[in-house]
């Protein structure tokens, strides 16, 4: 681990500012915002991450889990993933976001780990955390060691010939089903982004994973209501039942009505780039019949551009059988 400054910040503007007084002084320097550092430090460890100023943002009032007027949720940047997971509104409207925090990472890790930090969760990618290894995603132009070599684990879907890392998140996951908006500060004022908008294909720059501009913090994400009637599910494939990252995840957010499907939000995780909505596979199940054909055919169209590799074909069944039983679940009783 390299030498770095540490910086503790008292207020978000204090935060930002921070961040592009070494941004100006540093003529570009890498900046990194710090809370659970569960993947951070990691990383620093590993010399794959190497800033050179961290601001800890542990201090900020952005760990609140809270109602808004609509009828949605507010959901503070520092909330551990444990407060959230156990939270009674989130158990209550929003039981897919529970089942996924609970489903990833270890209790010792949930208490630390935060909603902005598993947001900006970074690949597992054995290549990628490997520093003596060529990765286009860690250093660009030096090529991805991950197409030919072991990539059993890696994505099947959003890949390129540059990069074909997965997106490790389960939380991610059930963001996406979710319509979750993110709230960021930063050097040019605040914004929103549609959590579909968030997070970026890596194309031919993987390095690039997100919106997020240099400076800019996440000080928040806000969840719509629960559409009345609507239930939900996360489900997760992985090779042990725990501290294990998916193989195959899906989440679903279901309404019936008069025995068919009147809306559906379906994601899945594990065999993507980037937490992977199918919009497609929605628009397929709206108006159909419940029951496993239906599920099929959309299972069918969410995976249709799968582009495998030459070890993990198997996730393509897999990741479609996935989604099926995690609509059976959401519908059983509907």
């Amino acid at each position: 681990m390299q030498s770095f400054e540490f910086v503790r910040a008292q207020d978000a503007s204090a935060a930002v500012a921070a961040s592009a007084r070494s941004n100006t002084a540093q003529q570009g320097a890498s900046v990194r915002f710090v809370a659970g550092g569960t993947t951070l430090l990691d990383l620093m460890k590993l010399n794959v991450e190497r800033p050179l100023q961290v601001v800890d943002i542990n201090r900020l009032p952005l760990d609140k889990i809270e109602p808004l007027p609509d009828g949605g949720l507010k959901i503070g940047a520092t909330v551990r993933n444990a407060d959230l997971a156990h939270d009674p509104i989130v158990q209550r409207d929003y039981a897919v976001l529970s089942q996924a925090l609970l489903a990833g990472a270890s209790a010792q890790l949930r208490n630390m780990a935060t909603t902005g930090g598993n947001l900006l969760q970074r690949t597992r990618c054995m290549y990628f955390r490997d520093t003596s290894m060529p990765c286009n995603k860690r250093e660009p132009g030096t090529g991805c060691s991950a197409i030919g070599g072991a990539n059993r684990t890696l994505a099947i879907l959003g890949t390129s010939e540059y990069c074909i890392a997965t997106n490790p998140s389960d939380m991610n996951v059930a963001m996406a089903v979710l319509e979750a908006t993110i709230h960021v500060q930063g050097v040019k004022g605040v914004r929103s982004i549609p959590f579909t908008d968030f997070h970026v294909l890596p194309g031919n720059t993987p390095q690039r994973e997100t919106v997020l501009e240099p400076g800019d913090l996440i000080t928040h994400v806000t969840l719509p209501p629960a559409p009345p009637g609507s239930r939900s599910f996360y489900l997760k494939l992985r090779d042990r039942a725990s501290y294990e990252f998916a193989l195959a995840s899906a989440a679903v957010v279901v309404t019936v009505a008069d025995g068919k499907v009147a809306r559906a939000r379906m994601a899945l995780g594990g065999v993507g780039t980037k937490p992977w909505r199918s919009t497609e596979a929605e628009s397929l199940l709206t108006g159909q019949l419940v029951g496993d054909p239906a599920f099929r055919r959309a299972a069918d169209a969410a995976l249709r551009d799968a582009k495998p590799q030459s070890q993990n074909g198997f996730k393509v069944e897999l990741a479609k059988r996935c989604l099926v039983y995690a609509l059976k679940q959401a519908t059983q009783s509907a």
